[in-house]
């Protein structure tokens, strides 16, 4: 099958197809497949473009800097969010490879996305690549005013097993000042992060 041909078999109703398809571009790229997956990026058909979003995860690193580019330039709201979903797929698919840094920065940047179709999956990006982002989640967690965002961090810190993570939800919990919302969430991230937490070092 030529690049083009698995382009379009992306849109294909059944889902073995398509997955046919991604893995024949993944095992065969060419110097159009980056870019031509990039172009179904904003696509009206969700199908084709859920497709699109993990053929570049599924690819890996190479589509990490045009990933980024999009996430951070382009001006269609559907690019920036289906860059950073992508950006999520590359850490699912590689996760004994250190995340690029480029794609860390890409992805803090995204947090100051006014649109939350875009900052909520970037903080969704972020928590998928875990640990050496947590940091960064944390700062944004403690500097943001946007309780929306405020609680899509807690919720992503709530599933890294990090004693850092348990720390920042103790002391968010503790301050007075935090919405109500944002605090419930906490709570309950709360007990989920204890229960990570308590397995893992069960298991050790």
């Amino acid at each position: 099958m030529s690049t083009e041909e698995s382009l379009q078999q992306l849109k294909h109703p059944n889902p073995h197809m398509r997955d046919r398809a991604m893995w024949e571009l993944v095992d065969n790229p060419d110097e159009i497949t980056i870019p031509r997956l990039m172009d179904i990026l904003d696509d009206e058909d969700t199908t084709y473009r859920r497709a699109a979003v993990k053929t570049l995860g599924a690819i890996g690193h190479d589509t990490v800097p045009p990933l980024v580019e999009a996430l951070l330039n382009s001006e269609n709201v559907t690019v920036r969010g289906s860059a950073a979903k992508a950006l999520a797929q590359v850490a699912i698919n590689y996760p004994d490879e250190p995340f690029p840094p480029q794609g860390i920065a890409g992805l803090k940047t995204a947090l100051q996305d006014p649109n939350p179709v875009v900052n909520i999956a970037a903080v969704m990006a972020m928590g998928v690549i875990g640990v050496p982002i947590v940091d960064i989640l944390i700062e944004a967690l403690q500097t943001t005013d946007n309780p929306a965002l405020a609680m899509s961090i807690v919720n992503a810190l709530s599933a890294i097993a990090d004693p850092r993570c348990l720390t920042a939800i103790n002391t968010l919990l503790a301050d007075e000042a935090v919405d109500s919302y944002v605090k419930e969430a906490a709570t309950s991230a709360l007990s989920r992060l204890e229960m990570t937490t308590k397995f893992n070092s069960d298991r050790q």
